[in-house]
């Protein structure tokens, strides 16, 4: 029997110690607001959410900063969240109960295994991806989310003017993932000071951004809109 080859991820999977606060809540509102992850059936987002309301997705949300501020700020647009880690899925399920945010749903798993199996052709308004991984040392480049492959998992869930929107305080990375984006003609930019985009008014200062910068790090955002010309799959 051939021997099946390895995935390469984009994480190492570390969890840390999970508070009482958190624990609790992954038990008690995972029903409500959880996704499972890694099943091979698409997900019908107007049967998730009871609506037909635009559709958001954040790619590694941390702790859940920007993507609680999305759904609580823009009740008229549903937001769904993935993270493999189970602190911030908790802290994420614990908020979203207690602010009763009903276009909010989380998933614990690989994204790129979300996007292929579970996250319908044309179904997303919008991509976040902010402040992924940057695996600084050449030999970990590989294990970058940001590649030609994830790219075009992009470009074929998002609706005809979606858009993806990344950021990172890692130079190298910012250079890294400008390059794959201009190699990919479907996508057009949105311009700004240099070769990066400008940084959107609406987006809060995460904890992780703020660590970064007040470690005189610059912060590198890339947004990129899908041509609304282009043919749908």
């Amino acid at each position: 029997m051939p021997l099946q080859k390895r995935t390469i991820r984009s994480f190492v999977r570390r969890d840390g110690r999970l508070t009482g606060g958190q624990r609790q809540a992954l038990q008690n509102y995972w029903p409500h607001f959880g996704i499972d992850g890694g099943q091979p059936a698409v997900l019908d987002f107007t049967r998730v959410f009871a609506n037909e309301h635009p559709v958001y997705l954040e790619i590694g949300f941390g702790n859940g900063d920007y993507l609680l501020h999305c759904a609580r700020s823009r009740p008229q647009h549903n937001f769904v969240g993935i993270e493999v880690y189970a602190s911030g899925v908790g802290q994420v399920l614990q908020a979203a109960a207690e602010q009763q945010l009903s276009n909010l749903r989380v998933l614990r798993h690989d994204a790129i295994e979300v996007l292929r199996q579970q996250i319908a052709l044309n179904s997303l308004a919008g991509i976040y991806l902010l402040f992924p991984d940057p695996w600084p040392k050449k030999r970990h480049h590989k294990r970058r989310i940001v590649q030609d492959s994830f790219v075009q998992l992009v470009r074929a869930r998002l609706q005809a003017g979606g858009f993806l929107h990344m950021a990172t305080d890692w130079q190298p990375y910012a250079e890294h993932m400008l390059q794959v984006m201009q190699g990919h003609a479907d996508f057009c930019q949105q311009p700004g000071e240099g070769p990066f985009s400008v940084r959107p008014d609406d987006r809060p200062l995460t904890r992780f951004e703020k660590r970064g910068q007040k470690r005189g790090h610059l912060i590198y955002d890339l947004h990129f809109n899908l041509d609304s010309a282009v043919e749908p799959h």
